[in-house]
C-alpha cells in the first residue's frame, strides 16, 4: 500500500446556513447536491442578494445547526433562536447566489428580526426547499447535477497534509477550518488531492472536478470573526499555488456520483488518478501584490 492510498477522514463539517459557522460531524448522509443539511439556508439583503464573511465578518459568530424540525441559531450575548423549516405552501421568492437566480422560501419575519440583530444589519433568512432548481456549472457537470447554497459545488475536501505543508510556511499557523471544508482527510502525502480524479469514501462513489479558488474569507479568524493578518493565509498560498488565471488554490471541488452515508476514519479509495489539476505559476513574494 502507498502512502497515498493510506488517506482517511478525520472530520465532516456541515454548515447549515451559507456564511455562517456550522460543526463537526461523526458521520455525513450525502445527496446528489451536497451532504444532508448543508448550506441549504442562506442570508440574503433586502435584494435577495447572498451576504457573505466577505463583507460581513461578524457572520463568522453565528452559529447554526441543524435539528429534526428546522435550524438553531446562536451568537454571544443574544438567545438563542429556533426556526422550522418552512411550510410547504409559503410563497417562494427570488435570490441570487453569483451568477444563479433560484427560487427559495423565506423563514418568516422572526428569523428575520433575529439575524438581522445579530449581524447588525437589514436582512432576511431562507430556505432552498427545491434543491433542482439549481444547477452546477456544466464545464464540470453533467444535466441535471445540481448543488446547494454553496459557492458553486456540492462538497468541498481538504487535506490535513496539504495544510500541514503550508503551516510549514506561515509564521503563524491556521486551522483547517479557515477553509470551511465539508469533508477533512488525512493520511494522504500533501498535495496528493491534485491528482485524485475519482474516489470511494464509504460506499459513496465522488469526482474530483476541481480546485477550489480561495478568497478573504480564508483571512477570518473564525473564532473571532477578525483579520489578524489581511494577507494571509493568501500570500503565502500565492508563492506556490497560483494558477495561471490568477487563482489561490487550495482543496478540492466533489460532485458525488451516488447517495450514501460515510463517516469519519473511513478510508479514502483513490480509483482513478490523473496529473495535477493545479496549473501552478512558479512566483515568489515579490510578485505578491
Amino acid at each position: 500500500m502507498t502512502i497515498e492510498n493510506r488517506a482517511f477522514v478525520t472530520e465532516l463539517r456541515i454548515h447549515p446556513v451559507k456564511g455562517l459557522r456550522g460543526g463537526l460531524h461523526r458521520t455525513a448522509d450525502i445527496e446528489h447536491w451536497g451532504l444532508a443539511g448543508d448550506r441549504r439556508w442562506m442570508v440574503v439583503d433586502a435584494a435577495g442578494r447572498f451576504l457573505s464573511q466577505r463583507e460581513h465578518n461578524t457572520m463568522a459568530l453565528v452559529e447554526a445547526r441543524n435539528t429534526a424540525t428546522g435550524i438553531t441559531l446562536t451568537t454571544p450575548g443574544m438567545e438563542g433562536m429556533i426556526i422550522p423549516f418552512p411550510a410547504p405552501e409559503t410563497e417562494t421568492f427570488d435570490v441570487v447566489v453569483w451568477r444563479d437566480t433560484v427560487r427559495a422560501v423565506p423563514a418568516g419575519a422572526a428569523a428575520d428580526a433575529w439575524i438581522s440583530a445579530a449581524l447588525g444589519l437589514c436582512c432576511r433568512l431562507v430556505y432552498l426547499a427545491d434543491t433542482a432548481g439549481r444547477k452546477i456549472d456544466p464545464a464540470y457537470s453533467s444535466a441535471g447535477q445540481t448543488v446547494n447554497f454553496a459557492d458553486g459545488f456540492p462538497v468541498l475536501l481538504t487535506s490535513m497534509t496539504s495544510l500541514a505543508d503550508l503551516n510549514t510556511r506561515l509564521a503563524v499557523p491556521i486551522p483547517i477550518g479557515r477553509f470551511r471544508p465539508n469533508i477533512v482527510v488525512s493520511g494522504a502525502v500533501p498535495w496528493a488531492e491534485d491528482c485524485w480524479r475519482r474516489i470511494r469514501i464509504g460506499d459513496v462513489l465522488f469526482r474530483v472536478v476541481k480546485p477550489c479558488d480561495r478568497c478573504i474569507v480564508t483571512t477570518i479568524d473564525p473564532e473571532t470573526g477578525q483579520r489578524p493578518d489581511k494577507t494571509e493565509p493568501l500570500r503565502t498560498l500565492a508563492t506556490f499555488r497560483r494558477d495561471q488565471r490568477g487563482g489561490v488554490m487550495f482543496g478540492q471541488n466533489l460532485i458525488p456520483e451516488n447517495t450514501g452515508r460515510i463517516a469519519a476514519e473511513d478510508r479514502v479509495v483513490v480509483l482513478e488518478h490523473g496529473p495535477p489539476n493545479v496549473m501552478l505559476m512558479s512566483v515568489g513574494q515579490e510578485d505578491i501584490v
